[in-house]
This record gives structure tokens, C-alpha cells and sequence, in this order.
């Protein structure tokens, strides 16, 4: 009792309470650092973002993959949307430290502003990524979702994103900050062909992010690179273009994503004949032909769908009556894809027909089935886009060029010609 009362005096109640409160605060503030395999520990920068990353909406990309099904190919390739967002904004961070260290007048708005356009450049990715990106909704691309997101957590914030906003769209009057967002050497790129390199185990795409950094610089707000960090950027662009024929298009994972793409497409014929499917509701809005002409409301239902509603439509679609969309969701269960041949020349018209009738004959199915079995088309890839906005290269004297004008040109000859090679799917 006598110590029960000292123990009071010393430390009333109260106070013991606030110092627990206090000590809590403490500890979650140190708790704002996410542990990264690439980069190590990556540090939330200010209060304001760290309340934004633990937006529902934002959580929601820790449950979409971020090479949609890559995974059937490279086994490590398991990484999420989450990841790479917490990168990019990293990379961000680092850059415009490097860049106000070279005398680039940056203020306090335009950092935090720069890095929520990058954290959530990614925000409106649908299930699997680029995976069914236009196809679970028609014709959208995720950029659109991405700034429709922002634009729904400006209006909760009062504003707070609206610089950040106005960057994402390059509406902003230095220009510089659009390019480091999205351009053919942005933090995006920058981020998910080292990480994607890394996770896939394909070695070739292990850019160093530091060394290309480091060469940034604002001249009359444009971003250009030094010139002794030209051959820096040549092995980006190589790394990026071994990428997309190694991993991106893999012919594996791309047949696996084409069959994803077809349970869709399967599923709503089903549902516009009558029929019904066992999906999500989130799911089910989009698949419907009475989908809402809101914005509101489509936003309401995009931002609840991620890899988990589709997966589980799959595995329920495995029993389901129709034999079209039942063998579709096991070939992607089960990793019972079809053959699929990549030519450097279009198929012939006779092969595909072709293969159609065998695929009738095999399966069973209608004539008027047999495109979600047998298939063609062409996948293209281009490393450097001279079309789009250029990487400009800056000496010592001020004096600026295109990256292909100050390279050796039979380098770069290769990376800015765009490559197209054909395919065609068909049952084994």
C-alpha cells in the first residue's frame, strides 16, 4: 500500500498515460520505413504522404501483381504494385536531391508534390496489371483511373494534391517534373526494370539506377543528362529492350495472359446471354451491361477490385456448366496453357483455319467458339521512341543534342527500331 502511494506521487496516472500515448506515437513514427530488397530501407518522407499510402486505396495495390502472370515463367516474379510505387517515389527523392544539389531551385510543395505524382502514377492498375488493362474495362486505359483516384483523394484532402496533380498531367510549368513522372527515362522505368530484373532472376536488366541519377540535371526546366553519362543511359535502353523479349513478352507468361483475357471476355458473353457466373460484386458491375454512367460510381467499384476477385472467379468458373469458360479458368489454374508459335512473319491464313478445325474437332465446341482456343496476333517492342519526347544530353559548355546525335549512331540503331514478331495460340 505505502508503495502503491509512492509510486503515485512519482508517476501519477495521468501522466503515465500521456507518456504511453507519446511513446506509441514515437514508435509508429519509427515504423514508417518500409525494408526494401532493392534499396534497402526506404523512409517516408513527410507526414502527409505517409497518411496517403495508408489509404484503402492505395493498400489495394499490395493485392495486384506487378507483372500481372509472369510468375508461370519466372517463379520469383511475385512482387506487387505496392513495391514498385514505394520505389519509384524513392528514386524520385534521391533525384531531386541530386538535382537541388546542382543548383535546381526546388521548394518544399513541388518535392512533396513530385513524390505523391510518382507514388501514385500506378494507383488506377486493374488486376494482374497490364494484364486486362482495357479488357475488364472496355477501352480504359489505367492511367485514366490512375488520375481519376487522384483526383477523388484531392477532393478528401481539400486540395493537397492538386500541385501533384497538375505535375501527373504536365500541366505544371517545369516541365522537368512530368519528365521524371513519365517520359523514356522516369522514375517509373527507372524502378520497375531493376526491381522486375531482380525478382525474375534475368540479370539483364540490373541497371544502376544510381549511376543514371546521378546524371540528371534541369536545364531551362527540361531534364537532360550529362554527356559522360550517355553510355549509362545506352545500357538502359538496351536493358530495358532485352527485357521486354526476355520478360515482358515471354512467350509463356504472354499466352497465360492472353487465356486471363479471354475468361473476361467469355464471362460477359455469358452474362449478356443470361447466363450467370460466380464473381464479386465489383467484378459482376463491370462484366453487366447496366454498369452506371457515373464516374463515382465506377471509381467506387474499380477501387475494390484487385488480383483476389478475378483468381476467385476463376477457381469457381472451373465448375462451371459451360464447357468454353470452364476449360478456360483451368488452362489458367492449372497452368494448362495452349501452344503457342512466334514467327518473325505473319501465319498464314491456312495454317490458322487449320488449327481451328482441329480445335473443333478436339474439344468439342462450336465453330463460332473456337476464337478463345485458337488465336493470333503480334507483339512489338521498341527500347527508344524518337517520336516521343527525346532524351536530350547536356556538355560541359551548355550546349544540348539528342541522345542519338551524340551517341555512336550504330549503337543506338538497333534500340530505336521497332521490332514485331507474330503469334498464334492453339491447343496442344
Amino acid at each position: 500500500m505505502w508503495l502503491q502511494s509512492i509510486n503515485f506521487i512519482i508517476y501519477p496516472q495521468h501522466l503515465y498515460r500521456l507518456h504511453i500515448r507519446i511513446f506509441v506515437k514515437i514508435l509508429l513514427l519509427r515504423l514508417k520505413n518500409y525494408n526494401d530488397p532493392i534499396y534497402g530501407f526506404i523512409s517516408i518522407p513527410t507526414p502527409f504522404i505517409s497518411t496517403i499510402i495508408q489509404e484503402p486505396v492505395f493498400q489495394r495495390l499490395r493485392r495486384i501483381q506487378q507483372m500481372g502472370l509472369s510468375h508461370y515463367v519466372f517463379n520469383g516474379a511475385t512482387h506487387r504494385r505496392f513495391a514498385h510505387a514505394l520505389g519509384a517515389m524513392h528514386l524520385m527523392r534521391k533525384t531531386l536531391e541530386i538535382l537541388t544539389s546542382k543548383g535546381t531551385p526546388i521548394s518544399k510543395s513541388e518535392r512533396e508534390a513530385a513524390m505523391i505524382a510518382i507514388l501514385l502514377h500506378d494507383l488506377g492498375h486493374g488486376p494482374f496489371s497490364h494484364a486486362l488493362e482495357g479488357i475488364l474495362i472496355e477501352n480504359v486505359s489505367h492511367e485514366f483511373w490512375s488520375l481519376s483516384l487522384m483526383k477523388m483523394l484531392n477532393e478528401k484532402y481539400d486540395g493537397k494534391l492538386s500541385l501533384a496533380i497538375k505535375m501527373f498531367e504536365g500541366k505544371y510549368n517545369r516541365p522537368f517534373f512530368n519528365q521524371l513522372i513519365s517520359s523514356q527515362l522516369d522514375m517509373d522505368r527507372l524502378d520497375y526494370l531493376k526491381r522486375d530484373s531482380f525478382y525474375s532472376g534475368v540479370t539483364e536488366g540490373n541497371i544502376s539506377t544510381d549511376r543514371i541519377i546521378a546524371m540528371l540535371r534541369v536545364h531551362q526546366d527540361e531534364l537532360v543528362v550529362e554527356e559522360k553519362g550517355m553510355y549509362s543511359i545506352e545500357k538502359f535502353l538496351l536493358a530495358r529492350r532485352l527485357m521486354y523479349w526476355s520478360v515482358y513478352l515471354h512467350k509463356t507468361s504472354y499466352v497465360a495472359e492472353e487465356v486471363l483475357k479471354r475468361i473476361i471476355l467469355r464471362a460477359r458473353e455469358l452474362l449478356q446471354n443470361g447466363d450467370t457466373i460466380q464473381a464479386t460484386t465489383d467484378i459482376l458491375y463491370f462484366l453487366s451491361a447496366t454498369r452506371s454512367s457515373r464516374l463515382e460510381i465506377d471509381m467506387k467499384h474499380y477501387a475494390a477490385i484487385d488480383d483476389v476477385d478475378v483468381l476467385s472467379m476463376i477457381k469457381a468458373g472451373v465448375n462451371h456448366h459451360d464447357p468454353v469458360y470452364s476449360a478456360l479458368c483451368e488452362m489458367v489454374l492449372n497452368r494448362r496453357l495452349p501452344k503457342i508459335e512466334v514467327s518473325n512473319e505473319p501465319f498464314s491464313p491456312d495454317f490458322i483455319e487449320k488449327q481451328k478445325d482441329k480445335a473443333v474437332s478436339k474439344l468439342g465446341i462450336y465453330t463460332q467458339e473456337v476464337s478463345y482456343f485458337v488465336f493470333d496476333g503480334k507483339m512489338k517492342n521498341m527500347a527508344y521512341n524518337l517520336e516521343q519526347s527525346p532524351i536530350i544530353l547536356i556538355d560541359k559548355n551548355g550546349g544540348t543534342k539528342e541522345l542519338l546525335a551524340g551517341s555512336d549512331e550504330s549503337n543506338l540503331k538497333m534500340l530505336t527500331k521497332a521490332v514485331t514478331k507474330y503469334y498464334c495460340c492453339y491447343p496442344k
